[in-house]
């Protein structure tokens, strides 16, 4: 059995900047993932996804990323940007490992991925915010005919069968997926809270640009303004003025949540109802932690338990948790002030010091 001083669980660009920051150490450690490649987890979404975040706030540390600073990468930059992360620092990652147990082990932890089994002193929990699709129940009660994906699971309307659609969702993944199936078939877009809507661009930069400038996106969730916007659900990034334009041409309907199905008609918690042949979940995801036999690190819900990723389990951390401590915590240019947190903690109990 293999040991280490660090095992992080989760390659992506959690999982990475955390590498980066060990590999600098000189500590002996590991990256598992259940991938086949490294960037699958991106690959594999929607065809057409694009970030609403630049490329100058997406930069993993120690290596900024390619192209055009102020240009919005697509799912596959990102993942090709994983990719050669990994080889530019010649990162330890094991892919098609996924964990199946992590329990307490003596003064460190056995993780387990099959008959495969490590031995690590440390273990940093990277697996991210999007895990287990999430479909509410009532998706039992429509017609065996209509076509149902969750956006995970959505990769371009060739998935679809003719028909309207409904999209079922209100974030930025749903809210893109309505405005361009709405260019050739009719689509209702189904919002079940209100979400405030900010522009892609201002004066010729991206909205990112100027929240990170203002200082917004670095708010400590411990502050009250911090609180105060942990609970708000996340902005729509760009998209209003085609949702206006579709529906004043009649092409996008927007409704209230989805609160009933029988056959292919949906009910809406405003009254209203629809008709769809074909039903995208854009109902997010949950975090599942069932492999993780480690007392006293998840609350009654199975959510982590942690103060800035630092669990009450010494030498357990969690990283990549939406609002771990600020708004870009899961996202590619936060994550790595998080890592380097928890990174200065794992030198303290390693007894090193620090390595900038």
């Amino acid at each position: 059995m293999n040991a280490y001083d660090v095992l992080v669980i989760g390659a992506g660009q959690a999982g990475l900047a955390m590498g980066y920051y060990l590999r600098q150490a000189g500590l002996r450690f590991l990256i598992v993932d259940q991938c086949e490649r490294v960037g699958d987890s991106w690959r594999q979404r929607y065809d057409t996804l694009v970030l609403f975040t630049p490329r100058s706030c997406s930069d993993l540390p120690g290596l900024p990323f390619p192209g055009e600073r102020d240009g919005l990468p697509a799912k596959d930059d990102v993942a090709d940007y994983l990719e050669q992360y990994t080889a530019h620092f010649s990162l330890p990652v094991r892919t098609k490992s996924p964990v199946s147990s992590v329990e307490r082990h003596g003064d460190g932890f056995l993780v387990a991925s099959g008959q495969e089994k490590w031995f690590a002193r440390q273990v940093v929990i990277a697996t991210g915010p999007f895990q287990t699709p999430w479909i509410p129940a009532i998706h039992r009660d429509a017609a065996p005919d209509v076509v149902q994906l969750h956006t995970a699971a959505y990769k371009n309307e060739r998935q679809l069968r003719p028909g309207p659609v409904l999209v079922a969702g209100s974030g930025n993944s749903g809210v893109q997926i309505a405005v361009e199936l709405a260019a050739s078939r009719p689509v209702v877009l189904s919002m079940g809270r209100p979400r405030p809507f900010l522009p892609l661009r201002l004066l010729g930069k991206p909205i990112f640009w100027y929240l990170k400038l203002s200082g917004f996106t670095s708010i400590p969730v411990t502050t009250l303004p911090g609180q105060w916007l942990s609970r708000r659900p996340d902005p729509i990034i760009g998209y209003k003025p085609q949702l206006r334009r579709l529906e004043q041409e009649g092409r996008l309907r927007v409704t209230g949540r989805t609160v009933r199905l029988s056959g292919r008609i949906a009910t809406f918690s405003d009254g209203s109802q629809a008709e769809a042949a074909n039903i995208i979940w854009a109902t997010g995801f949950r975090r599942t932690y069932d492999w993780l036999h480690v007392p006293g690190v998840l609350d009654a819900n199975g959510r982590p338990i942690h103060r800035r990723g630092v669990t009450p389990a010494a030498g357990l951390y969690f990283l990549g948790l939406p609002w771990q401590y600020r708004r870009t915590s899961a996202l590619l240019g936060g994550v790595g002030e998080d890592a380097r947190y928890l990174f200065s903690h794992i030198l303290h109990t390693s007894g090193r010091h620090h390595v900038t």
